[in-house]
C-alpha cells in the first residue's frame, strides 16, 4: 500500500462527496453560519451537520459556536496539504511515464 497518512485519506474521502464540495466552495468565500451555509441545499439541518462532522474529522472546515450561532471557516491550511500530495503524485507519475517513453523509443530504434 503506498505510503500515505489517515489524514490526507480522510481529506479525500470528505472531497469526494458534491455537496460537501459545494460547501468548501461556499466557505471559500468567508466565514458563514451554519443556517446561511444550509440555506441552498435541500436537506435537513442534521444532514448539513453530518456533512459538516465528515468537513470538521477532514480538519478541512473550523466550526465555532459565538452565542447561538454557529459559524464556519475553511482550512485552507489542509488543502494545501491536498494539493501538494497532488502534485507529488503527478511528478512521479510524470518521471515514469517519461523514462518509459525513453526506453521505448530507445527500444524502437
Amino acid at each position: 500500500m503506498l505510503n500515505y497518512s489517515k489524514e490526507a485519506f480522510q481529506v479525500f474521502k470528505a472531497l469526494g462527496d458534491p455537496t460537501r464540495i459545494a460547501m468548501i466552495d461556499a466557505l471559500a468565500k468567508g466565514r458563514t453560519s451554519v443556517s446561511a451555509l444550509a440555506a441552498p441545499f435541500d436537506m435537513s439541518l442534521p444532514a448539513v451537520h453530518q456533512h459538516l462532522a465528515i468537513l470538521e474529522a477532514a480538519e478541512l472546515v473550523i466550526c465555532k459556536k459565538e452565542g447561538r450561532t454557529r459559524w464556519c471557516e475553511l482550512n485552507g491550511a489542509k488543502l494545501d496539504e491536498a494539493e501538494r500530495w497532488l502534485k507529488d503524485r503527478r511528478a512521479l507519475w510524470s518521471t515514469r511515464m517519461n523514462a518509459l517513453d525513453k526506453m521505448l523509443r530507445e527500444e524502437k530504434s
